[in-house]
């Protein structure tokens, strides 16, 4: 009969307790534990009796993004899977391994877009968008949108007809459900000029916003009334305005720049790189897709930006590399999405209708995918979108804080700092205008203010020798 005490402990017990150790240590819930090891147990299943310990990034990636493919995980599974994995490697067997794995791009992946977001919204007709916002909306806005349902659908068709951006849209529409609370739940109807103004003045005194905001709302309100309700609101000039201050662009100096691309990498370098080198909007670098790099002429074609505009900007030589390496990856992964039955993207417009088999072309992919598939939330069709903004967005401020940059910075001052850092290379301002995309030149002006800010070139009388 043998003892009990040299009985060896079974080799996966002693595994997976070592492994809830690591989740303990690493602070992860007491009720996700035992999800994390679920997941984990699924990724082994998944090897075929393969040892975990020798596999390699290249076959865990492929992993993800076999998962990826998998349209019943949501955004948060999908990120716990990758976490349960990431511990795995990183912390529990501390392989080689944990280094192959762009672990950051995969937890990116994980945040899908939303409902109302500007790449897909617009997918949807008003009344079906307007139904999924209320199925999944809360709060006092969202008992707004059920209450004045049929307003806010006549809303968003007007607005639609005369082709505002939809960012204009959203904010539209916020600042229209913010009115009727104010009012009480009472239907804009039923109220006029007078409650108009008393909104606005509240928000410039009580909510102390600033007049960029309270003009917003302002141009709302008048949308609503004279183009939905088909009222006129007499003169507004009554109420009180937030006065409109004077704010200057925060920008990066050459140095600054470079030190912060340093803290960054793979994708979020890529992108990055590529606002500050070409002047882009975050948005407009992240919907690019494959065709609209012209590598022949130099050149990257932006369609579409604010204010319906189509322009060029040029192609950073610097990236030439890295951008056709990055259009060898989205046309692997492409093939892959086509051989399982998906591969099929987003289109602008109507041209899904017109090209009904563009969508599946690779010239159409975004050139920064996401590493999951999606799907659509009413018509049920499963796509590869880009990457969310926030992605970005985050590793921007991570890379901030990483190169001790004592300056408000996001992604927007990248493209601050690519029209200072034109200007003081003596290029006409013109020219930077259309780089830009600004419809007047008064708005590239700005950045003349920053280079030309008067005493800026003064010797301060504390530097000054005394004679």
């Amino acid at each position: 009969m043998n003892d009990a005490s040299t009985i060896v402990p079974d080799p996966a017990a002693r595994f997976f307790d070592n492994y809830l150790k690591c989740l303990i240590k690493a602070s992860i819930p007491e009720k996700q534990r035992r999800w994390y090891v679920k997941r984990l147990e699924t990724f082994i299943k998944a090897q075929n009796g393969n040892k975990i310990k020798g596999l390699s990034g290249i076959e865990i990636t492929q992993y993800f993004e076999m998962i990826g493919r998998q349209n019943r995980l949501s955004g948060w599974q999908f990120h716990q899977c990758i976490d349960a994995i990431r511990i795995l490697y990183c912390d529990l067997l501390k392989t080689p391994t944990c280094q192959a794995v762009d672990w950051q791009h995969w937890f990116d992946s994980a945040k899908q877009l939303e409902l109302d977001h500007p790449t897909t919204a617009r997918e949807m007709t008003p009344d079906e968008l307007s139904y999924r916002k209320t199925r999944t909306g809360e709060g006092p806005v969202n008992q707004v949108r059920i209450t004045h349902h049929d307003l806010l659908v006549r809303f968003t068709r007007e607005i639609r007809r005369r082709g505002y951006a939809y960012r204009t849209e959203q904010s539209y529409e916020q600042w229209i459900c913010r009115f009727i609370l104010f009012c009480k739940n009472t239907s804009p109807l039923e109220a006029g000029a007078n409650e108009v103004r008393l909104f606005l003045e509240h928000l410039a005194i009580q909510r102390r916003v600033s007049a960029s905001t309270q003009n917003q709302a302002l141009n709302a309100l008048v949308f609503l009334y004279k183009q939905v309700l088909e009222r006129d609101l007499g003169e507004m000039e009554a109420f009180v305005r937030a006065k409109r201050p004077q704010n200057l662009p925060v920008v990066l100096s050459r140095n600054e720049t470079t030190a912060l691309l340093a803290q960054l990498e793979g994708t979020h370098k890529l992108v990055t790189s590529l606002l500050y080198g070409t002047g882009m909007r975050l948005l407009e670098g992240l919907r690019l897709r494959v065709q609209d790099l012209d590598f022949a002429y130099g050149r990257i074609h932006i369609h579409q930006a604010k204010g319906k505009k189509d322009r060029y900007v040029p192609l950073p030589r610097s990236l030439v590399d890295d951008l056709q390496g990055q259009i060898r990856e989205v046309a692997r992964l492409h093939t892959q999405d086509l051989a399982v039955g998906y591969g099929e993207v987003v289109l602008p417009g109507a041209l899904a209708r017109k090209y009904p088999n563009a969508g599946r072309e690779l010239k159409w992919q975004f050139l920064f995918p996401s590493g999951r598939l999606a799907v659509d939330p009413y018509g049920g069709a499963i796509r590869r979108h880009h990457l969310h903004e926030s992605a970005i967005q985050k590793a921007v401020k991570r890379a901030t804080a990483a190169s001790q940059i004592n300056k408000r910075v996001g992604c927007h001052t990248l493209r601050h700092s690519f029209a200072t850092h034109l200007l003081e290379a003596n290029y006409d301002i013109r020219t930077v205008q259309a780089l830009l995309g600004h419809a007047n030149v008064s708005t590239t002006m700005i950045y003349t203010h920053v280079l030309n800010q008067p005493g800026v070139g003064v010797l301060s009388p504390l530097d000054q020798p005394v004679s």
